[in-house]
């Protein structure tokens, strides 16, 4: 499970799922858009629909890429030990158990401690550190301290290297500059079809 606001969803979060895919052998990535994500109240977030529409595009010709609405569909904050506790109970077609992972950078990762019900969300799933410009990846010491007991819960990536943000492509489309390379292209195309992350425009009498 790979989940966050993806607004938009770009490059970085794509290396991030095939990195996943390859190191721990997974045999599916599930991107999950956040309703309400609780960390980012009071902060203008696009439309779910618009979010949810752009990761579909993004992951159209993947096989092993999917995506779930269920913390759209779902009211209320979206909280990550939830979510994967409605994956987990999820019954298999093939009776086989749901092992899950959940994906997380190290900038996320740091703030793991002050999560909804963290200790809920370890025992539910194993935790993927991914690395992130600035953010050291967790060390042993650390783990013991704030997450005892969890220690064996957490596996660190090696890699991807990618220094992307969605804050910057939205800030670059808003001044006019192009995010070729950022983003795939049937997101970039959404989002002027859309016009999205364009500043508004003036009132009469302002320049």
């Amino acid at each position: 499970m790979l989940g966050g606001t993806f607004d938009p969803i770009h490059a970085g979060h794509l290396a991030l799922a095939r990195v996943a895919l390859d190191q721990l052998g997974l045999d599916q990535v599930l991107f999950v858009p956040a309703g309400q994500p609780p960390h980012k109240r009071g902060r203008p977030i696009t439309p779910a629909e618009d979010r949810l529409a752009m990761v579909e595009l993004a992951i159209d010709d993947e096989p092993r890429f999917a995506v779930s609405s269920i913390e759209i569909d779902r009211p209320g904050p979206s909280y990550t030990a939830d979510t994967a506790e409605a994956l987990v109970n999820v019954p298999e077609t093939d009776d086989r158990a749901i092992e899950l992972t959940v994906i997380l950078s190290a900038e996320s990762f740091a703030d793991l401690p002050s999560w909804h019900d963290p200790a809920r969300l370890l025992r539910l799933a194993r935790i993927a550190v991914a690395p992130r410009q600035g953010h050291p990846a967790p060390t042993p010491a650390w783990l013991a301290q704030r997450l005892p007991g969890f220690a064996d819960r957490v596996v660190v990536l090696e890699g991807p290297h990618l220094d992307i943000s969605a804050s910057d492509i939205r800030a670059r489309v808003a001044a006019g500059r192009p995010i070729d390379q950022l983003v795939p292209p049937p997101v970039a195309a959404y989002i002027e079809a859309h016009h999205l992350y364009r500043e508004p425009p003036p009132r009469k009498g302002q320049s």
